[in-house]
């Protein structure tokens, strides 16, 4: 008998969509607009972030401006200039008042608009709230000579507000020349710097706090909880993203203790011993003096020690889930 044939069926072949691998020009192309508007920052960071580190390898170099537009003219002496550093007589007292300055600034500058922005938030009456906003924003927008010049001004031994108000209350007998002492030195800059900052600072945080949903806040009050409560469970966790990326760059800036403000502020001679940080050696001895190699070389460190503590400091949010990369 003919043995019965059966047909083989063609098994089904799955078909995947394709994958449609746009190329990075016709990705750059469909959002021309937006990249139009970036393209100005692209712009004026690689003029000003990354062309001057060209310059960089002249902290190896003894560099001299009289030796042409050929940097490569310059002799080569290694790490000569960061062993300079290291060894001179002020690198103690100049890295002390740096890590100082930096974690005062950090430890009460960082939390100042946060609690601003908090209390803001609680302010009901809107006229009020807008008047609060506008006068804390608007010493941002002075520059530190001005400032000096206001504080410089209240701390005067002539008419100056702060010695008339201890001498009127009886705290004092003659004027202080708070100025010109080493013990009120800190308390002047660090004061100083959350009044110029804080406001502006605190636009930020109270963007993320306009962003968490009323609910949250209706469910907390139905559930009796009290306003330190809700601030405490809803509002500070909502916002400890933020806070948490925004503290990654302070620890990254914690060498940036300040330049303007300090040489502003400690112009007298006397306060040197506590106001000298790294950036003020490096305008005084690099520039004055100078010696740009060996300005260059202590930048280069600082650099070096901003990027390790960056580092530190993103991988220890990675944990919490928060981080820049």
């Amino acid at each position: 008998m003919p043995q019965a044939t059966t047909e083989q069926q063609p098994s089904p072949i799955s078909r995947q969509p394709k994958v449609h691998n746009k190329s990075l020009f016709r990705r750059l192309l469909k959002q021309w607009d937006v990249q139009l508007m970036v393209l100005p920052g692209v712009i004026l960071v690689f003029i000003f972030a990354y062309l001057p580190m060209y310059g960089v390898i002249t902290g190896f170099m003894d560099y001299s401006i009289f030796t042409g537009s050929n940097i490569f003219d310059n002799p080569w002496v290694g790490f000569k200039h960061f062993e300079a550093f290291f060894n001179a007589p002020e690198f103690e007292r100049i890295i002390r008042n740096t890590i100082v300055i930096s974690l005062l600034k950090f430890f009460i500058g960082f939390p100042a608009p946060i609690i601003l922005a908090l209390m803001l938030n609680e302010v009901r009456h809107m006229f009020f709230k807008r008047v609060i906003q506008t006068i804390t924003y608007m010493p941002h927008f002075l520059s530190w000579v001005i400032v000096a010049g206001f504080v410089i001004a209240m701390l005067s031994t002539e008419n100056g507000s702060v010695n008339m108000l201890l001498q009127s209350v009886g705290a004092i007998d003659e004027p202080i020349n708070f100025l010109s002492l080493k013990q009120y030195f800190w308390t002047i800059l660090i004061s100083a710097n959350v009044w110029k900052e804080i406001g502006f600072n605190s636009i930020v945080y109270l963007a993320a706090i306009a962003s968490i949903d009323p609910a949250l806040y209706e469910a907390a009050d139905i559930d009796g909880a009290s306003k330190t409560k809700q601030i405490y469970l809803i509002t500070v966790p909502s916002i400890m993203p933020v806070v948490i990326i925004f503290m990654i760059l302070a620890i990254g800036r914690l060498l940036d203790a300040g330049f303007e403000d300090i040489l502003l502020l400690a112009s007298n001679p006397v306060l040197r011993p506590v106001a000298d940080v790294v950036d003020t050696y490096v305008y005084r001895v690099g520039l004055g003096a100078n010696r740009y190699s060996y300005g260059i070389a202590i930048g280069l460190f600082k650099s070096v020690i901003a990027v390790f503590l960056l580092t530190i400091a993103n991988y220890a949010a990675r944990r919490s889930g928060n981080s820049l990369w």
